[in-house]
């Protein structure tokens, strides 16, 4: 299967989507969170860092269970960039 480059949104999106987890993850370090998770601490390394932009849906649901997120809050923090009034408003 060949994977379509990333636009620039999905880039953006994705970094949000590192920040988000990282300050979910507080003090906790990346291995306890990844192996909680039961993921590798690399690919956590990764989507923090926004170098893996579009992680899977299981990934991205057992890091926000881990993380005791809400799918939806985190969907929402996300997908609406910074400065940019959200429908709620």
């Amino acid at each position: 299967m060949v994977r379509l480059p990333l636009t620039q949104a999905d880039q953006e999106r994705g970094n949000r989507l590192g920040a988000r987890l990282r300050e979910a993850r507080g003090d906790r370090t990346i291995l306890q969170t990844a192996l909680d998770a039961g993921i590798s601490p690399e690919t956590l390394r990764k989507i923090e860092s926004g170098r893996i932009a579009t992680p899977s849906f299981p990934t991205i649901a057992t890091l926000a269970q881990t993380l005791n997120l809400s799918l939806d809050t985190l969907w929402t923090d996300i997908s609406t960039p910074p400065n940019t009034p959200s429908l709620a408003s």
